[in-house]
């Protein structure tokens, strides 16, 4: 019985130490990225912070003051157009795979496989395809339209993935004791299944976000670089990341472009406390 014993902890010993060692190198990383990001943080708001003033918050932009205002209300349009496009359907089509579709179906396997494709597709090859359809063959022009249609496929993927983990992951006995009360599948997806898994949805929706709000390539290509707020969606602008991109091009207004890099630091933050607060909200009024 003795031996047994010690054998035994000598074979778990090599194993604790393992163990050991592999919590260190997570922590390690955890460490490393979280420096990174205080890094990156830090000398943004150094080199942006300073040079904030009245003059970077005009209505009109103009080449002595480069106003972000109408580069912050063009963000603001693209997304939430963005967003409307592709949340249906990203929503929808996760629904179908997920309550409807039979499991084992080739259909399914094949709208996967092209959502994990579309997932790495550069976005500058999305750029260059919304430039050949919607400001070439539909003849939207430079615009926030095209611009628009162009990134809510670019999202799509990403939305569709995320929704279709999230329903997944809320069990099956949600889904069996609405049947058991009567209720219908229509009603079971959308009154029992959608509220559990809605805090994953709007991560996905976050992320989707925060990829719009980002893009560069993509709306070179189909929204221009028009500094001014359009009359309509028909018409050309820059978003916050073209207009940091085109001041940090030029070379001579280095100082408003890290200004406008706080201002996107700050738009992106806000969306995401935003989104934290309705998830958690939804969360608990989905579990009580």
């Amino acid at each position: 019985m003795k031996k047994a014993t010690s054998g035994f902890a000598s074979a778990s010993a090599p194993c604790g130490k393992k163990d050991g060692a592999v919590r260190c190198a997570v922590y390690a990383c955890a460490f490393v990225t979280m420096l990174s990001l205080l890094f990156m943080l830090a000398y943004i708001l150094a080199k942006g912070v300073p040079h904030i003033g009245p003059s970077l918050f005009r209505l009109r932009y103009t080449s002595e003051n480069c106003s972000v205002i109408p580069a912050l209300v063009n963000t603001v349009v693209m997304t939430g157009m963005a967003l409307l496009i592709s949340c249906p359907l990203g929503i929808g089509s996760a629904i179908y795979l997920v309550e409807y579709a039979k499991k084992e179906n080739r259909f399914v396997k094949i709208v996967r496989m092209t959502t994990e494709t579309l997932t790495g597709i550069p976005s500058i090859v999305y750029g260059l395809f919304g430039m050949l359809l919607f400001v070439g063959f539909l003849r939207w022009g430079y615009s926030l339209a095209a611009g628009a249609g162009t990134v809510s496929i670019m999202i799509l993927p990403t939305i569709m993935r995320t929704t279709e983990e999230s329903l997944l992951a809320v069990p099956d006995s949600y889904r069996e004791g609405s049947f058991a009360l009567g209720g219908g599948k229509l009603r079971t997806v959308f009154s029992v299944v959608l509220p559990g898994a809605m805090p994953g949805i709007l991560g996905g929706i976050i992320l989707a976000a925060g990829r719009v709000v980002g893009e560069t390539a993509a709306l070179i290509y189909t929204a221009g670089t028009v500094a001014q707020i359009p009359p309509n969606v028909f018409g050309s602008g820059r978003t916050l990341a073209v207009h940091l991109y085109v001041l940090s091009s030029e070379g001579l207004r280095t100082e408003q472009a890290f200004a406008t890099a706080v201002v996107l630091l700050a738009v992106v933050i806000g969306i995401n406390m935003a989104a934290g607060a309705l998830a958690k909200k939804i969360g608990r009024r989905s579990g009580a």
